[in-house]
């Protein structure tokens, strides 16, 4: 009797043992899942101004110091230029102002440009607090418009051809991080490389489930 309930009992253990095991698994699952549809979605590119992939209007501007910046065109470099439109008065455009020198040492071939429009004292104030002096701040209300900007921050990243390869609303280091990344993938935005994937995954089970129909049929 005592042998048997030992059995029983070992028995049942396996059994929630093994059905713990099936939820975890279940978990795992629905966790990757999860994470795929809430992975960040990058920049948000607002189809405006030049499209991602066409020549960049050129530029011959002056910045604050008086150095001569080209924005656009081809570069003699060989080096990819990041334009971070700004604003003063924007709080996350200070929050991320720290964050350029570590993502330029990351990317490697990538120059700078600060953008923004506006009287020049506040401009040139707001510089000489920001410690960013090693790269060129210019004021063109020409430059805004030629890419439409409309809310900031704003960033667009120029290949060494002039090309633009990415674009958008950077609220974050992983916003501004995307543009490098969209480039690598050759996408426009990593919005269209998820939803590019996704697209994928349905057309797969698409195509599966109708070979399952055809093979009951």
């Amino acid at each position: 009797m005592m042998q048997t309930a030992l059995m029983i009992s070992a028995a049942l253990s396996w059994a929630a043992l093994l059905a713990l095991g099936a939820i975890c698994l279940a978990l795992v699952r629905q966790v990757g899942i999860l994470y795929e549809r809430m992975m960040p979605a990058g920049a948000l590119m607002i189809d405006k101004g030049p499209a991602v992939g066409a020549i960049a209007p050129v530029f011959e501007l002056g910045d604050i110091a008086g150095r001569a910046v080209k924005v656009g065109g081809l570069s003699n470099s060989k080096r990819n230029t990041l334009v971070f439109f700004l604003s003063p008065t924007c709080p996350v455009c200070k929050k991320l102002l720290p964050l350029l020198p570590s993502i330029q040492a990351r990317e490697g071939s990538v120059d700078i440009v600060l953008a923004s429009d506006g009287e020049f004292e506040e401009h040139a104030a707001f510089y000489r607090k920001s410690g960013l002096s090693q790269y060129p701040y210019v004021l063109s209300q020409e430059l805004g418009l030629s890419y439409q900007i409309g809310k900031l921050p704003y960033a667009v990243l120029l290949d060494e051809e002039g090309k633009v390869r990415a674009k958008g609303l950077v609220n974050t280091r992983e916003h501004l991080e995307s543009l490098f990344e969209a480039k690598e993938r050759g996408v426009a935005s990593l919005q269209e490389f998820v939803h590019g994937k996704h697209d994928d995954h349905e057309h797969h089970e698409h195509h599966e489930h109708q070979g399952q129909v055809g093979q009951h049929a």
